[in-house]
């Protein structure tokens, strides 16, 4: 990193910084072979995923493929960032043959070895790849996925907009540490906060997530799009009070904000703008279907049904999963399709959004 920094005359916007910290080969936290998902620290892990908290979330997620696939006229998934490969192995017992081919995109080598071990059963129905093909069709997932997207943070003072980099602060031996800075820049978050021009702000602005949308659209002829994460629609996203921004760090199930340290062994992530998500859909040549909590999603899906099948723990942490203090209202579902006829997505039928964004 101190490296990289140097090569680029002593500072680098904070989206590189975010992409080495996350993605370096061998070294990044999702490159290298540490621990990352799971229900406690005990466990060398850092946060918990709703398809590791309850095996129903996978199960529900898949009555919306199943309606997809109807639709789309298309039999195979791909999931981008499968994690553990929890999701992944849900939705394929839940799918049967129905799903002719799954394919994982990942770019974490280790990962991509516990995905293998634990969907080993499912043979050649299971397959992998490290990039999108010119041209593909089916349903693409993405649970958690837009949020660990490399991020430009932007700040505000005295009524100027800068945008924020990393330089090395200090550096003695191996002991090296990082700093902040800011250069002028012309980018600007897609509104103006609603503060006095002498107050203090700083954003976030997703590029990467949005490009990352249009290259979906680009690839797709036919199929729909389902992405499960936490952030806002684009007036909550730059409200006055969320003066700090949204990126946060999560290392031993604890929770900070200084992405500078511990780097490469903890997460770093930023909220989605789900209309900045939204947007560069349409603008690329997709429809969006619905936008929703995820507590309505999976309650159009058949929660209520499931809870009532499992015995009290089972049902105590599937219930996590929409409850508005834990999963249910932090999380939203975005559905988005390309190359078919309009229509009312199964987890979209009540509580829908999409005036919101």
């Amino acid at each position: 990193m101190a490296e990289a920094i140097a090569q680029a005359g002593g500072w680098i916007p904070f989206d590189d910084f975010m992409r080495m910290a996350l993605y370096e080969p061998g070294l990044g936290y999702y490159a290298n072979d540490r621990s990352k998902f799971g229900v406690m620290p005990e466990e060398g892990s850092d946060f918990v995923t709703a398809p590791e908290l309850s095996p129903v979330f996978g199960e529900l997620v898949a009555a919306q493929v199943q309606d997809a696939f109807a639709h789309t006229q298309t039999s195979e998934v791909w999931e981008f960032g499968a994690g553990t490969g929890a999701l992944a192995e849900q939705l394929l017992s839940t799918l049967g043959p129905a799903c002719t081919r799954y394919t994982i995109v990942d770019v974490s080598g280790s990962l991509r070895l516990r995905q293998q071990e634990r969907l080993a059963r499912f043979g050649d129905q299971v397959q992998w790849a490290d990039s999108l093909p010119a041209q593909m069709q089916g349903v693409v997932v993405g649970n958690e996925v837009l949020d660990a997207m490399p991020v430009k943070l932007l700040l505000r003072q005295q009524g100027v907009w800068q945008e924020r980099g990393v330089v090395v602060a200090s550096a003695v031996g191996d002991d090296i540490r990082f700093g902040w800075a800011e250069r002028p820049t012309r980018l600007r978050p897609p509104m103006e906060p609603e503060l006095p021009l002498e107050a203090e702000y700083l954003t976030e602005i997703h590029p990467q997530g949005e490009a990352f949308v249009a290259t979906l659209a680009d690839r797709i002829s036919r199929g729909a799009v389902l992405l499960i994460d936490y952030g806002f629609g684009e007036s909550e996203y730059y409200h006055p009070q969320r003066h700090m921004g949204t990126l946060v760090c999560h290392h031993l199930h604890q929770v900070d904000s200084d992405p500078l340290v511990l780097v490469g062994l903890k997460d770093i992530t930023a909220h989605v703008n789900f209309t900045g998500i939204a947007v560069a859909a349409q603008d690329a040549g997709m429809d969006v279907l619905g936008y929703t909590s995820q507590a309505h999603f999976l309650i159009n899906c058949g929660l209520a049904a499931k809870l009532d099948q499992l015995e009290v723990i089972a049902r105590s942490k599937a219930a996590k999963l929409m409850m508005e203090h834990e999963m249910g209202e932090f999380f939203k579902a975005i559905m988005l399709s390309k190359g078919v006829a309009l229509w009312d997505p199964t987890g979209f039928v009540q509580g829908d959004r999409m005036h919101r964004l």
